[in-house]
């Protein structure tokens, strides 16, 4: 069974994580096929958006520790190596992605399955889902990004106190942390998450991936900083057909058709 499934529906891309058994745990061979994926979508003119979501009961637990053990006798493993070679790029490509990321969060999202989801652009996850820092409950610290988008997201005291203490966080919680942007129920969590992605890929995209750039950038620029940014990043959403298109619509009391150029 492939770790990972990939279609398209439109100009959407749809991940599945695939390894429900598992609770759709990393192995080296899903980093890869998402890899493959992610790498597809870019490639592909006709996809403006991507949907990524896990199969069965659960989003991802993070990393299948199956695939850490050690051999009797053997010394430690360098953890710093997996994170280098696999979690490090595959957040920096999500996030550096010219395309708007949703996530739809199905069940639990733990440990670096958790920081994958943040990773994402808009994360809308079910009710029942939960996200959980769970590292520190095998003697790690947060990866992936989750030293990062923790304090961004909720704060320094809440971010230290759920990376410290590995508790889990519901989906309604996480909405009013700031942590999430929406919890649906259960039934409506695909169907809200493709309508939205589709909706993504209706606009103009171009301008959403320097929206992204701009967002993503702000917590490290002073205003000064920022007001430099915005001006370039404003310069070339100028030069865009879309930005024509979206004007002349306007003038002429009509709906723009964007075309991500």
């Amino acid at each position: 069974m492939d770790e990972l499934l990939y279609e398209r529906r439109g100009r959407v891309g749809i991940i599945t994580l695939n390894r429900p058994d598992r609770l759709n745990a990393f192995t080296e061979e899903m980093h890869l096929e998402l890899r493959t994926a992610l790498a597809a979508a870019t490639k592909d003119a006709d996809i403006r958006a991507l949907l990524i979501t896990g199969a069965g009961r659960g989003f991802c637990a993070g990393q299948d520790l199956g695939d850490r053990s050690l051999a009797p006798g053997e010394g430690p493993r360098d953890l710093g190596e997996t994170i280098e070679r696999l979690y490090n790029p595959l957040i920096r490509t999500m996030r550096g992605l010219q395309l708007p990321i949703v996530a739809a969060v199905n069940g639990v999202a733990a440990g670096a399955g958790a920081n994958l989801a943040l990773a994402c652009d808009i994360v809308l996850a079910a009710r029942s889902a939960s996200f959980i820092q769970a590292f520190c409950k095998i003697g790690l610290v947060p990866d992936s990004g989750g030293s990062y988008f923790m304090p961004r997201l909720v704060g320094h005291a809440r971010a230290l106190a759920l990376t410290l203490t590995g508790e889990p966080v519901a989906a309604e919680r996480a909405v009013e942390m700031g942590m999430i942007w929406k919890a649906v129920d259960d039934d409506k969590l695909m169907p809200d998450a493709l309508a939205l992605a589709r909706h993504l890929a209706t606009q103009p995209t171009r301008a959403l991936a320097l929206i992204k750039q701009a967002i993503n950038t702000s917590a490290e620029n002073d205003l000064d900083q920022q007001l430099d940014l915005e001006r370039d990043l404003q310069r070339a959403a100028g030069r865009t057909e879309d930005y024509r298109e979206g004007v002349t619509a306007f003038l002429e009391k009509r709906k723009p058709s964007f075309k991500g150029r």
